[in-house]
Protein backbone atom coordinates (compact mmCIF):
# COMPACT_ATOMS: atom_id res chain seq x y z
CA UNK A 1 0.00 0.00 0.00
CA UNK A 2 2.63 2.78 1.01
CA UNK A 3 6.08 2.87 -0.41
CA UNK A 4 8.89 2.91 1.72
CA UNK A 5 10.81 4.78 -0.88
CA UNK A 6 11.62 8.17 0.88
CA UNK A 7 9.67 11.17 -1.31
CA UNK A 8 9.92 15.06 -1.63
CA UNK A 9 7.79 17.48 -3.66
CA UNK A 10 8.26 20.93 -4.09
CA UNK A 11 5.81 23.87 -5.50
CA UNK A 12 6.18 27.56 -5.52
CA UNK A 13 2.79 29.38 -5.95
CA UNK A 14 1.43 32.66 -6.05
CA UNK A 15 -1.82 32.48 -3.23
CA UNK A 16 -4.93 33.40 -4.78
CA UNK A 17 -8.66 32.43 -4.16
CA UNK A 18 -8.53 30.29 -6.94
CA UNK A 19 -5.33 28.92 -6.88
CA UNK A 20 -5.70 27.31 -3.65
CA UNK A 21 -8.15 24.77 -5.18
CA UNK A 22 -6.00 23.91 -8.29
CA UNK A 23 -2.76 23.42 -5.37
CA UNK A 24 -4.62 21.46 -3.34
CA UNK A 25 -5.47 19.10 -6.64
CA UNK A 26 -1.71 19.30 -7.53
CA UNK A 27 -1.04 17.98 -3.55
CA UNK A 28 -3.47 15.32 -4.17
CA UNK A 29 -2.19 13.96 -7.64
CA UNK A 30 1.58 13.60 -5.93
CA UNK A 31 -0.02 11.75 -2.74
CA UNK A 32 -1.27 8.97 -5.22
CA UNK A 33 1.71 8.83 -7.25
CA UNK A 34 3.61 8.18 -4.28
CA UNK A 35 0.53 5.29 -3.23
CA UNK A 36 0.06 7.52 -0.20
CA UNK A 37 -4.40 7.68 -0.63
CA UNK A 38 -5.26 7.56 2.75
CA UNK A 39 -3.43 10.52 3.23
CA UNK A 40 -4.79 12.68 0.41
CA UNK A 41 -7.81 14.37 2.20
CA UNK A 42 -6.19 15.58 5.44
CA UNK A 43 -3.13 16.84 3.86
CA UNK A 44 -5.02 19.05 1.01
CA UNK A 45 -7.64 20.24 3.69
CA UNK A 46 -4.90 21.56 5.43
CA UNK A 47 -3.53 22.46 3.11
CA UNK A 48 -6.12 24.64 2.15
CA UNK A 49 -6.76 25.67 5.38
CA UNK A 50 -3.17 27.40 5.32
CA UNK A 51 -3.39 28.82 1.91
CA UNK A 52 -6.71 30.62 2.30
CA UNK A 53 -5.06 31.64 5.76
CA UNK A 54 -2.32 33.00 4.27
CA UNK A 55 -4.08 34.93 1.30
CA UNK A 56 -6.08 36.82 3.63
CA UNK A 57 -3.24 37.92 6.08
CA UNK A 58 -0.17 38.17 4.11
CA UNK A 59 1.43 40.80 2.19
CA UNK A 60 3.48 38.45 0.21
CA UNK A 61 1.58 36.12 -1.93
CA UNK A 62 4.38 33.83 -3.54
CA UNK A 63 4.61 30.88 -1.12
CA UNK A 64 6.27 27.49 -1.31
CA UNK A 65 4.94 24.14 -0.81
CA UNK A 66 6.60 20.54 0.51
CA UNK A 67 6.33 17.23 1.07
CA UNK A 68 8.54 15.07 2.87
CA UNK A 69 7.29 11.38 2.82
CA UNK A 70 10.05 9.01 5.00
CA UNK A 71 8.06 5.83 4.71
CA UNK A 72 6.50 6.46 8.26
CA UNK A 73 5.17 9.87 8.19
CA UNK A 74 4.34 12.83 5.75
CA UNK A 75 5.45 16.55 7.07
CA UNK A 76 3.81 19.13 4.48
CA UNK A 77 5.33 22.58 4.91
CA UNK A 78 4.36 25.93 3.46
CA UNK A 79 6.83 28.81 3.66
CA UNK A 80 6.50 32.44 1.96
CA UNK A 81 8.87 35.85 2.11
CA UNK A 82 6.62 37.56 4.38
CA UNK A 83 8.36 38.25 7.56
CA UNK A 84 5.29 40.61 8.91
CA UNK A 85 3.12 37.27 8.95
CA UNK A 86 2.55 36.50 13.21
CA UNK A 87 1.15 33.34 13.03
CA UNK A 88 0.00 33.62 17.27
CA UNK A 89 -2.68 36.67 15.73
CA UNK A 90 -3.19 35.93 12.18
CA UNK A 91 -2.88 32.40 12.03
CA UNK A 92 -4.46 31.30 15.33
CA UNK A 93 -7.57 29.73 13.75
CA UNK A 94 -6.24 27.89 11.12
CA UNK A 95 -3.35 26.55 13.63
CA UNK A 96 -5.80 25.29 15.84
CA UNK A 97 -7.78 23.42 13.00
CA UNK A 98 -4.59 22.03 11.56
CA UNK A 99 -3.64 20.83 15.19
CA UNK A 100 -6.63 19.18 15.79
CA UNK A 101 -6.79 17.33 12.28
CA UNK A 102 -2.65 16.47 12.18
CA UNK A 103 -0.23 14.34 14.32
CA UNK A 104 2.11 17.00 14.93
CA UNK A 105 2.65 20.78 13.87
CA UNK A 106 4.43 23.46 14.26
CA UNK A 107 6.19 27.03 13.08
CA UNK A 108 9.53 27.78 12.70
CA UNK A 109 11.54 31.09 11.09
CA UNK A 110 13.79 30.56 8.04
CA UNK A 111 17.18 32.42 7.28
CA UNK A 112 15.22 34.78 5.30
CA UNK A 113 13.01 35.80 8.69
CA UNK A 114 9.31 34.70 6.87
CA UNK A 115 7.57 31.69 8.83
CA UNK A 116 7.34 28.08 7.74
CA UNK A 117 4.44 26.14 9.22
CA UNK A 118 4.31 22.46 8.87
CA UNK A 119 1.81 19.56 10.07
CA UNK A 120 2.79 15.71 9.83
CA UNK A 121 0.37 12.94 9.06
CA UNK A 122 1.45 9.35 10.41
CA UNK A 123 1.07 6.27 7.91
CA UNK A 124 -1.66 4.16 9.34
CA UNK A 125 -2.41 0.45 8.83
CA UNK A 126 -4.60 -0.46 5.89
CA UNK A 127 -8.31 -0.23 6.16
CA UNK A 128 -9.07 -3.80 8.33
CA UNK A 129 -11.64 -6.21 7.18
CA UNK A 130 -13.22 -7.94 10.26
CA UNK A 131 -12.80 -11.39 10.00
CA UNK A 132 -16.48 -13.53 9.55
CA UNK A 133 -16.47 -16.29 12.12
CA UNK A 134 -17.57 -19.61 10.54
CA UNK A 135 -20.11 -21.53 11.55
CA UNK A 136 -18.91 -24.90 13.29
CA UNK A 137 -19.46 -27.75 11.58
CA UNK A 138 -22.61 -29.30 13.01
CA UNK A 139 -22.42 -31.94 15.61
CA UNK A 140 -23.57 -35.64 15.69
CA UNK A 141 -26.42 -35.92 18.27
CA UNK A 142 -25.04 -39.64 19.18
CA UNK A 143 -21.95 -40.65 19.94
CA UNK A 144 -20.46 -42.90 17.75
CA UNK A 145 -19.48 -46.33 18.86
CA UNK A 146 -15.34 -47.50 19.40
CA UNK A 147 -14.60 -49.27 16.37
CA UNK A 148 -14.27 -53.29 16.38
CA UNK A 149 -12.05 -55.32 15.25
CA UNK A 150 -12.77 -56.03 11.70
CA UNK A 151 -12.38 -59.03 9.55
CA UNK A 152 -9.54 -58.93 6.88
CA UNK A 153 -9.50 -61.61 4.15
CA UNK A 154 -6.31 -63.88 4.82
CA UNK A 155 -3.85 -63.47 1.77
CA UNK A 156 -2.21 -66.44 2.67
CA UNK A 157 -2.48 -69.57 4.52
CA UNK A 158 -1.94 -69.56 8.05
CA UNK A 159 1.57 -70.58 9.33
CA UNK A 160 2.56 -73.66 10.78
CA UNK A 161 4.09 -74.17 13.77
CA UNK A 162 7.63 -74.34 12.19
CA UNK A 163 7.37 -70.72 10.20
CA UNK A 164 6.71 -72.18 7.32
CA UNK A 165 3.69 -71.49 5.11
CA UNK A 166 1.61 -74.63 4.25
CA UNK A 167 1.51 -74.12 0.77
CA UNK A 168 4.81 -73.93 0.36
CA UNK A 169 5.75 -77.82 1.32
Amino acid sequence: MKTAVPCYYHIDVEVSPDRVGQVSRILGAHLRYWDLDNLVAPVRRGAELLLRAIEQHATEKTMSIEMWWNGQHLITAVGGGDRDLRPDQDLRACLADIAAMSDGWGCCASETGSVIIWFSQRARAGERVPLVPTAPAPSLSEGLQVPREARVAALAAPAAADGVLEGAR
